[in-house]
């Protein structure tokens, strides 16, 4: 795997960039945006997304998606929303997709496998999830992850390629526990967010992780997830990291709700995504289809939708007691 592909000019895929640079790979970094393109091929910056980092010379970026019809792996790190008109808009290969984005479909209510299945028929699937700001890993700073497939072949072939000593990455064949763990820990961080904006204190920010990961466990196990892999990098382990920092988008957003912002001024004023604002309604609506109880993510639906913060705290707050593994 010599030539790879990285789908998204944004923070975390300028990082990835790095990272498959850093492996030896010859790395083609596919951006929408014009300036991104132009900065990372004249100035080995990306100041739009990732400032203040000087990038590997192995990158080189393109606005063309066809360029990529030519490399041997392709990591997609498309905000989630997208990744379905991205892929069948590129050149049809079975070069492996790596999908390094967190989120579910909100129209579809389907994981990004099966939706990277749909859009690149024949082409085999893994997952990328786990603590990482894109800044840190971007520097080279010592970095955990997840690399799930079902193929357990394909997952040490990627490793081989990718893995560093500050980048490890520990192989998983439960796809959808990877997934899952990304996807619900965005929807948490809104919440840890609001409990920082609203000054609830270090007491409200361990129960939220704690009693959110009980969320995210019932959820992950009713789809088929490994509760092993939930509390592991994938899952516990970004959600504490995205809990606790403004380096996180969806943290900050619901930094911002809990400060008294309303949620949809905070969005339409961003360049980046918070993909947890979008999966936090198909979330709920799964959650509530399949009986499973998620207040937490009821909660945050409810404030990106415009709730008031105290009502939603109160209603909260005054749920009845219940047993804590419950």
């Amino acid at each position: 795997m010599n030539r790879v592909a990285v789908i998204g000019g944004g923070a975390w895929g300028t990082a990835l960039a790095q990272v498959a640079a850093r492996a030896g790979r010859e790395t083609i970094l596919w951006a929408r945006e014009d300036d991104v393109v132009r900065a990372v091929n004249a100035d080995r910056q990306n100041p739009v997304f990732l400032p203040d980092i000087d990038l590997d010379p192995n990158i080189r970026a393109t606005g063309d998606l066809a360029e990529l019809a030519g490399c041997d792996l392709w990591l997609v790190v498309t905000p989630a929303q997208h990744m379905r008109a991205v892929l069948e808009q590129a050149p049809r290969c079975e070069a492996p997709r790596l999908l390094c984005s967190k989120g579910i479909e909100e129209r579809s209510g389907k994981l990004l496998h099966d939706v990277a299945a749909e859009a690149s028929p024949g082409a085999p699937i893994a997952v990328l999830s786990g603590p990482t700001f894109a800044h840190e890993v971007a520097r080279g700073m010592p970095t955990a992850v997840t690399l799930a497939a079902k193929d357990t072949d394909l997952a040490e072939t990627l490793r081989t390629a990718l893995a560093q000593p500050a980048f490890r990455m520990y192989v998983s064949d439960d796809v959808a526990g990877a997934e899952i763990g990304g996807a619900v820990k965005n929807v948490l961080a809104i919440a840890g967010g609001v409990v920082e904006g609203r000054a609830l204190g270090q007491n409200a920010r361990a129960a939220l992780i704690a009693r959110g990961f009980a969320e995210m466990t019932r959820f992950g196990m009713a789809f088929g997830a490994r509760p092993e892999t939930l509390a592991g990098l994938s899952g516990l382990g970004d959600l504490v990291l995205t809990c606790s920092s403004v380096s996180s988008r969806n943290y900050s957003l619901g930094k911002g709700i809990g400060e008294g912002q309303a949620a949809s001024d905070l969005m339409a004023d961003r360049k980046t995504v918070a993909e947890g604002a979008f999966t936090a309604p198909v979330l709920a609506r799964l959650a509530q289809a399949h009986g499973i109880t998620m207040p937490i993510v009821d909660a945050v639906a409810d404030l990106l939708e415009g709730a008031s913060v105290d009502r939603v705290l109160e209603g909260l707050l005054a749920r009845p007691p219940r047993p804590e593994g419950v």
